[in-house]
């Protein structure tokens, strides 16, 4: 079986005038990206870099970047991906830390998660799992090689950069964008000589574009593939809209994490247009709900364990199995339907709620945009919840009919009894929204 980088090189001798990174100005083909592997291959050679050791660098959304981590695979070493603006000092502490451990043989990458602890983990990655990964995508999501893929997230996350796998194994093409805070850029990256586009956005990108620039996303129709989000709950409001937009575009949710991989997946412009709804497992891999209902992952996906944390490895990895915190159910036709996180309930006199569905059940309240349920001390029911909302421009914050809104769906001890508007909502860097904050400052 070929590594990753195995297939730049087969790409190179069959179809060297393909184009296969677009940066900007900066473009490559797959001859190009070849030699200038090769070429950094030898710059690393000469500064004594050895296979088996673990090297950090910043994850920029570059083509130069990634040249960096395919030379590094090639030598028979370890990447480790790191935020792109990540402070000097903290860059230096991991790099540190890391030349204290080793890596078992074949892997490839470490990737760092704060996960819902907010403690930093290294994730070790393989070059099977990655190959894995790539094969669970080709399967479910209908990667081809006419592709022209628009990465614009992170690429030291497991979103953005687990799609650098499937479209380099077929020899497609991929465009690096910097995010979408640049519209005019990421419409753009639509407008080259290609026949299909896909791209990969966080639910809070997707409900930025349906709100600024509809007009400008339903003209694409006919252009776009497919799109595929997750690493955050997505509302079905935002799912129908998208489906109105895009017609005749797959419309996937999936359900991945750095430790499992890329494990389900589901088109709900396919007929069922379901929040929660996350599709059967893909051909790598396997899931089943434990005794206490979350979701436990098997299959080549999988990570190796956390570098240097053996202790914390086996809390989560045990008989080649990843018990996740994630509450889900199995339906009758093998899919699987993501509930909330463990860690994300709260316990409102007894009655276990999760916030995610009341704030699903607020976003199809017309006057609110965007929300956050949290929990606040209770002298009488310990805890109670909160809505932080984000109204739409010219609304104003009615308690009432909100709650009005919300027992039309919610059962009553999942109604908030408080309210409170913002202007915006703090999410994480992948879209979701980020609770630890908010419990911080209770």
């Amino acid at each position: 079986m070929l590594c990753l980088e195995e297939y730049i090189t087969l790409h190179a001798t069959r179809q060297p005038n393909k184009l296969a990174i677009i940066c900007g100005d900066d473009r490559c083909t797959y001859a190009q990206l070849e030699r200038r592997v090769e070429e950094r291959c030898d710059e690393l050679r000469c500064d004594g870099f050895e296979a088996g050791r673990i090297k950090c660098l910043r994850a920029t959304p570059s083509i130069d970047f990634l040249v960096t981590y395919f030379a590094l695979h090639r030598l028979g070493g370890v990447a480790v991906p790191l935020e792109r603006d990540l402070p000097e000092a903290s860059f230096a502490a991991i790099d540190a830390e890391l030349s204290r451990h080793s890596c078992p043989e074949a892997t490839a990458d470490v990737l760092y998660t704060t996960g819902s602890t907010g403690r930093s983990k290294g994730v070790m990655i393989s070059h099977d799992t990655i190959l894995a990964d790539a094969e669970n995508l080709i399967a479910g999501q209908g990667f081809t090689p006419d592709l022209t893929f628009v990465i614009n997230g992170p690429l030291n996350h497991i979103g953005s950069l687990s799609k650098v796998y499937p479209n380099i194994m077929l020899g497609a093409t991929i465009v690096i964008v910097d995010g979408i805070k640049d519209l005019n850029r990421f419409f753009g990256a639509f407008e080259m000589p290609a026949k299909k586009f896909a791209t990969f956005l966080v639910p809070a990108s997707i409900r930025i574009l349906i709100q600024f620039c509809a007009e400008r996303l339903a003209a694409l129709a006919p252009r776009i593939d497919f799109i595929e989000t997750g690493a955050a709950a997505i509302s079905e409001s935002d799912m129908q809209a998208l489906c109105r937009l895009l017609p005749t575009s797959r419309l996937y949710n999936t359900y991945a994490s750095t430790e499992t991989g890329i494990i389900a997946t589901h088109d709900w412009n396919s007929g069922e247009c379901t929040s929660g709804c996350l599709g059967r497992p893909m051909p790598n891999s396997q899931l089943f709900i434990t005794a206490d209902g979350l979701i436990a992952c098997k299959g080549r996906t999988l990570m190796t364990g956390y570098i240097g944390q053996p202790d914390r490895t086996a809390t989560v990895l045990r008989d080649h199995t990843v018990y996740t915190s994630d509450i889900g159910v199995i339906d009758s036709q093998g899919r699987l339907h993501l509930k909330g996180r463990e860690d994300d309930i709260i316990n409102v006199g007894g009655f276990k709620v999760a916030p995610t569905e009341v704030e699903e059940a607020a976003l199809s309240y017309p006057d609110i945009k965007d929300c956050i349920c949290i929990p606040v001390p209770h002298r009488i029911t310990g805890q109670a919840l909160k809505l932080i909302v984000v109204l739409r421009d010219g609304c104003e914050l009615n308690k009432r009919n909100i709650a009005l809104h919300l027992k039309q769906t919610l059962e009553a001890f999942k109604i908030p009894a408080l309210y409170e508007s913002a202007t915006s909502i703090r999410r994480t860097f992948n879209g979701k929204p980020d609770r630890k904050s908010y419990k911080e400052i209770l």
